[in-house]
């Protein structure tokens, strides 16, 4: 059977048209690194403020390596770092805080791993449009926690057994050291180059923990601590990866 030099050139040079757009499609980014610097904000005993402890805010940092799965979904691994602060002093209302006195502050190392979900599906593809993205993982905090009780108004709280024999209590318990957490946030990010993107996310960390702020017994026994990053930065994407090439033409 006689092939058609021309026709086999033309079916040739379709194939690798085909196969050119194919690979330019799937030569996708594999990983990621980033950086982000904002806020810690505890939220606990200590602040009657629903949305934490904004009048004592810490500082934040962030670094963390993404592992792109797929179009959707990449792995992070995430290592923070910061502080944790709160003081009763610095509510009026109720007024016993300003007699209660209770401060805390606390140097916080967090380690995690993050399941990212990018909810247009723009890992692969043209991210210059703002992508929304939500995330949840587990990870462990090492906390360094001083606590403060010395401006205490023991004569203001002189009738009340329940937070004298509760400071005894809180006093007398040791402050955790590392504590599990699971960190649940959402996010958006807006590539700036075919590299380079920023990003703006707020996190909270569920704990299983009263103690994070040194007192439990002497305030709110039945509620955990918890605490919450909110942060800008960067991502750098690179490790292109080619998973198709043009066939060589034969005829």
């Amino acid at each position: 059977m006689k092939v058609n030099p021309g026709k086999a050139i033309a079916i040739s040079f379709v194939l690798c048209s085909y196969f050119s757009s194919a690979r330019a499609q799937l030569t996708v980014p594999k990983h990621e690194i980033g950086f982000s610097a904002g806020l810690f904000v505890y939220q606990g005993d200590l602040t009657p403020e629903a949305a934490g402890a904004f009048k004592s805010p810490g500082i934040a940092i962030n670094v963390f390596y993404n592992r792109i799965l797929s179009r959707f979904f990449s792995l992070r691994t995430n290592l923070a770092y910061g502080k944790l602060r709160a003081d009763d002093g610095n509510y009026d209302n109720p007024a016993w805080r300003q007699q209660r006195n209770f401060r805390f502050a606390a140097r916080n190392t967090e380690i995690s791993e993050l399941l990212v979900w990018n909810i247009l599906g723009n890992n692969y593809g043209n991210r210059k449009i703002i992508s929304p993205y939500i995330f949840s993982g587990v990870g462990l905090s090492s906390l360094r926690i001083t606590r403060d009780w010395s401006q205490f108004n023991y004569d203001y709280f002189a009738s009340e057994t329940k937070t004298l024999e509760g400071l005894a209590a809180d006093t007398a318990h040791s402050i955790p050291g590392t504590i599990a957490v699971i960190p649940v946030g959402v996010g958006v990010r807006y590539a700036i180059s075919s590299k380079l993107s920023i990003m703006a996310e707020a996190s909270h960390r569920f704990t299983f923990n009263d103690y994070i702020d040194g007192f439990s017994k002497a305030s709110n026994p039945d509620k955990n601590d918890y605490y919450t990053n909110y942060s800008i930065g960067l991502i750098y994407t690179f490790g292109r990866k080619n998973t198709l090439d043009c066939p060589p033409m034969r005829y």
